[in-house]
């Protein structure tokens, strides 16, 4: 009998500009709630909320004002959350600003099983600080939990975090780890970058036989304006082939049925993981001079 799994994204465009941070958090985590009820009326059983999805993509400037918006993890929004997980029998992945002390900060996204129950939670391993607003290194400290693999209720699950996609190495560590469905939850925007959104990631999943789910915000948000994120939340199967696709500029719920056979019957054809030299690789973990 086929193992499907039904999973989801949220993509959401941030709905208050003006105000307080935590005002401008509260809206967005409110938000967020009839997106998190919707997904579970459609019968999504694995669901991801974008990248610090509980308020605008702050990193486009440099202010202390919004290391308030952190707060430890499991916290309060993991209370709020793992109701409407219980309600509908969904594992959600919510990533959120982390305060794991007064004054140290994490990109931080926790996942909540479909009982309700706190799992655990991945840190951002790789923190961009580049041009024009990606000032991350003023707000996140390099994560510290490597690349843990959960298993839920419905499958084993991995999590890097947006930047982190750039890196072939972290899908590859989790699948090893036995994660049949990686989550990469994002901020993007138009630009440089926007080439790679339906390159890099089908390819990982071809390369390591596993289901791939590219989560990304959508908006162009105030004051900043630097980009516009163009959402294109997606789902992609163990060939690299996209199963669903959402829209550039809209709030969506973006659901796929995954089935998980296909895992075995892909890595079955191509022998990758039987035929890797890891004996071999010893200098791609060499510090360069």
């Amino acid at each position: 009998m086929p193992r499907v799994v039904r999973c989801g994204h949220i993509q959401a465009i941030n709905p208050k500009h003006e105000g307080s941070p935590a005002e401008i958090k509260e809206a967005m985590v409110l938000k967020h709630l009839g997106l998190v009820e919707e997904a579970g009326k459609k019968g999504v059983q694995i669901l991801c909320l974008q990248e610090i999805f509980h308020g605008p993509y702050f990193p486009a400037e440099q202010d202390i004002k919004w290391y308030r918006t952190a707060e430890p993890v499991p916290g309060p929004i993991t209370e709020r959350m793992a109701p409407l997980a219980k309600k509908y029998r969904m594992t959600m992945i919510v990533p959120v600003y982390e305060m794991e002390q007064e004054g140290v900060y994490f990109n931080t996204a926790q996942v909540i099983d479909a009982d309700g129950k706190y799992l655990g939670k991945m840190r951002k391993v790789h923190i961009p600080h580049t041009y024009p607003a990606f000032w991350e290194k003023f707000y996140f400290k390099p994560g510290t939990l490597g690349f843990p693999v959960f298993q839920t209720a419905y499958a084993k699950i991995g999590i890097y975090i947006c930047y982190d996609r750039h890196f072939p190495e972290c899908a590859r560590i989790l699948a090893l780890k036995g994660a049949e469905i990686l989550f990469n939850p994002s901020a993007t925007t138009e630009g440089k970058s926007k080439y790679l959104w339906e390159l890099e990631q089908p390819s990982q999943a071809v390369a390591n036989g596993v289901f791939i789910g590219a989560n990304n915000r959508v908006g162009l948000e105030k004051p900043w304006e630097f980009g516009k994120f163009y959402g294109s939340s997606y789902f992609c199967d163990p060939r690299g082939k996209l199963l669903v696709k959402g829209s550039e500029d809209k709030d969506e719920v973006v659901v796929a049925d995954l089935d998980l056979d296909q895992i075995r019957e892909v890595r079955d054809g191509w022998q990758f993981f039987r035929d890797r030299r890891p004996e071999m690789y010893g200098e791609i973990v060499q510090q360069i001079p």
